[in-house]
């Protein structure tokens, strides 16, 4: 009580938006950092050196007069607004960027929690165990999956969707198995499956986006769709996963998991079964559409 007595009644409430704002006024650390800071990021241009020579060069072709007379900053994001623009014009690289997007984060999901589903099923303290081995076998089918795509003589542009649809379907019923069996031989072979399937469409996807863009929009095209991803995982983990939210034991959790893929099978079989009709009903569309892929590379190229 003393000590309570002793203070004042500013300091009795440090937490409070009056004291600090008065804190921020009255002392002289607060601007005094906040003016170096500025100061430093001001001066500091660490991409300079690079972003100049890379606009003038043979890539932009931007002259060098322009680039002295604009913030190369301000070029950088105009630069990026294009390519933004380019990469997502396309209604089908939509799609595919939508599927890229929905499906990892299902199966990042998937990946960091069947550790949990195989000690759920098999406790490791009472019996043997062959995670490490599973993920082994998994790498090589996974791998041989992704190779074998470049030697399936189909086109993508009319199939690529509706195969989306259908080894989603697939990833579904292996996600299903996972949380409703009980041994644990069938959930390490519905999780091979699954984790097969995952990777043989993200390399058709991939393959897609990458053959209707210019090399120049990769890393942005890329970047957004795996950062949708990640994002959709992490309010995912949040909801479902997370103590303050639901909190769900595992086996509902992968329910949940199989209930999210299941909705991604529909949709794309859906937009699959439409676009595998069109293209059977009028094979002029696909040639249209392929050479409209060519236009767009090379307007990338020249701009």
């Amino acid at each position: 009580c003393l000590i309570k007595g002793s203070l004042s009644p500013r300091s009795s409430h440090p937490g409070s938006i009056l004291y600090w704002a008065k804190l921020k006024s009255s002392s002289w650390a607060y601007p005094t950092a906040v003016l170096s800071l500025y100061g430093f990021f001001a001066n500091c241009r660490v991409a300079e050196p690079f972003l100049t020579p890379y606009l003038i060069g043979p890539h932009k072709n931007i002259s060098g007069e322009v680039v002295s007379m604009a913030d190369t900053y301000i070029l950088l994001c105009h630069l990026l607004w294009q390519s933004f623009r380019e990469s997502y014009s396309s209604r089908d690289l939509i799609y595919w960027s939508v599927w890229w997007a929905l499906a990892t984060a299902g199966y990042v999901q998937v990946f960091n929690y069947i550790q949990l589903m195989w000690d759920h099923i098999e406790p490791s303290a009472t019996s043997s165990i062959y995670n490490g081995g599973v993920e082994a076998v998994c790498s090589l089918v996974g791998a041989a999956a992704a190779f074998s795509v470049g030697h399936i003589k189909v086109s993508w542009a009319v199939w690529g969707e509706l195969a989306l649809g259908l080894f989603s379907a697939v990833g579904t019923g292996a996600v299903f198995l996972m949380a409703l069996t009980s041994s644990i031989w069938a959930c390490y072979a519905a999780y091979v499956i699954f984790k097969s399937c995952y990777m043989l469409l993200i390399t058709i996807t991939t393959f897609q986006i990458a053959s209707n863009l210019s090399m120049q929009c990769y890393a942005l095209t890329f970047g957004i769709n795996t950062f949708v991803a990640l994002s959709l995982q992490t309010i995912i983990t949040v909801i479902v996963v997370d103590e303050a939210a639901l909190g769900l034991d595992i086996v509902t959790q992968f329910i949940i998991y199989g209930s999210y893929y299941a909705v991604i099978s529909v949709l794309f079989l859906i937009r699959g079964t439409y676009t595998a009709c069109i293209n059977q009903c009028n094979p002029e569309h696909t040639e249209t559409k392929e050479q409209e892929s060519g236009v767009v590379v090379i307007s990338a190229e020249r701009f």
